[in-house]
């Protein structure tokens, strides 16, 4: 616990604290990419110890969450299929469809089973020859390498009954589209470090140009968050607009270049729809036509299906930093994590989830606003 530990040293992230309002002398707006970064801002208060010209927006950092609804039905009608093996890792179970999840088809009787890993479902397709095995591959470029290897390796090793749901998204265009919205009131991003262990910071350098703004690679703890608010507050002070990189104990420049390669052989560059955000041009990943026999949206005749997302729920809105969770009318009352409207409510990495475990108590005991 000794590594963990030093990044979540009190003093420490005191005294970061203490430096950034030092230097905070102006209004800025501040978004964090990733949803494990803003777990770890709400459970450990980091935005409290900030001072008020600093707000912190929370983004589209949650694969889960961004999954679209005609997705997860496609999930759904699949897992349903009497001959189907539908893998999947656990917090997709519970993200609601638009009339039912994946945890109510295994509940109906359906073979659904939780993995650890995609290439726990190629044993299963090895093991059950029989069955047709698919696995939910959802996630940001973090996740891409073990579903590409999983694909790379069944058409190496013959497995014809192992198929994927593609869901995967690219954090680049998502940070663009935030961007360049009208109402963008976003100055400064703190990037996820998980991804760009991955595949590196390159991408974002031209953002940071464009449109002049600061890009902080930043790690997941509490003193991770505080540096890296730091030196995107110190850029914004000094009117600078690069990347830099707070998590230099695991991201390199240009990335795990093998990982970079493999995801490159299996898959390309697709439009990708995003949960409560609509279409974004290049910013997903779909299978090459070489590795297409691996695709379960085509074997299973699902591509062009659209659904419409129920209206009540604002996940787009908080998803795009324009909400944040204690603003929706129905959080904590018509949509918990037993009963939610959204997916930013089942996930792990949810915003809402975040703040219905940590803060909702203490919102409604003290009747006031959450920052």
């Amino acid at each position: 616990m000794k590594y963990l530990d030093e990044y979540r040293d009190a003093a420490a992230c005191r005294k970061y604290a203490d430096a950034i309002c030092r230097i905070t002398t102006r209004s800025w707006n501040i978004m964090e990419i990733c949803g494990g970064q803003t777990h770890s801002i709400v459970k450990y208060g980091v935005d409290e110890m900030l001072p008020d010209k600093i707000t912190l927006v929370h983004g589209p950092g949650c694969p889960v969450c961004v999954t679209p609804v005609e997705l997860i039905d496609k999930a759904i009608e699949i897992a349903s299929s009497p001959d189907v093996i539908f893998c999947s890792f656990g917090d997709m179970l519970r993200v609601p469809g638009s009339t039912t999840d994946l945890l109510s088809v295994k509940a109906s009787g359906g073979d659904v089973r939780v993995v650890y890993s995609p290439m726990d479902a190629l044993k299963v397709a090895q093991r059950e020859p029989d069955k047709r095995v698919v696995f939910f591959a959802v996630g940001f470029e973090t996740t891409a390498p073990a579903n590409a290897m999983a694909v790379f390796q069944a058409r190496n090793l013959n497995i014809s009954n192992f198929s994927i749901l593609v869901s995967h998204v690219l954090v680049p265009p998502a940070i663009e589209a935030i961007l360049s919205a009208p109402d963008n009131r976003v100055q400064g991003f703190l990037a996820a470090g998980h991804v760009c262990t991955v595949m590196g910071y390159t991408e974002y350098e031209p953002i940071a140009e464009k449109y002049r703004v600061p890009i902080v690679v930043t790690g997941f703890e509490p003193l991770d968050i505080l540096q890296g608010i730091y030196m995107t507050v110190k850029q914004l002070e000094e009117g600078r607009a690069e990347v830099e990189n707070q998590y230099a104990r695991s991201v390199r420049r240009d990335g795990n270049e093998p990982a970079r390669r493999l995801i490159g052989e299996v898959f390309e560059i697709v439009p990708r729809k995003w949960r409560g955000i609509g279409e974004i041009a290049a910013s997903g990943l779909g299978l090459r036509k070489e590795f297409r026999q691996f695709d379960a949206e085509t074997l299973f005749m699902l591509k062009g299906k659209s659904v419409e997302e129920a209206s009540e729920c604002i996940s787009g809105l908080i998803l795009q930093g324009v909400k944040k969770p204690h603003e929706c009318p129905a959080f904590g009352v018509r949509c918990t994590p037993e009963r939610p409207l959204g997916a930013t409510m089942v996930s792990s990495e949810g915003a809402c989830a975040a703040y219905y475990r940590y803060r909702r108590i203490r919102n409604v005991s003290e009747n006031q606003p959450l920052r």
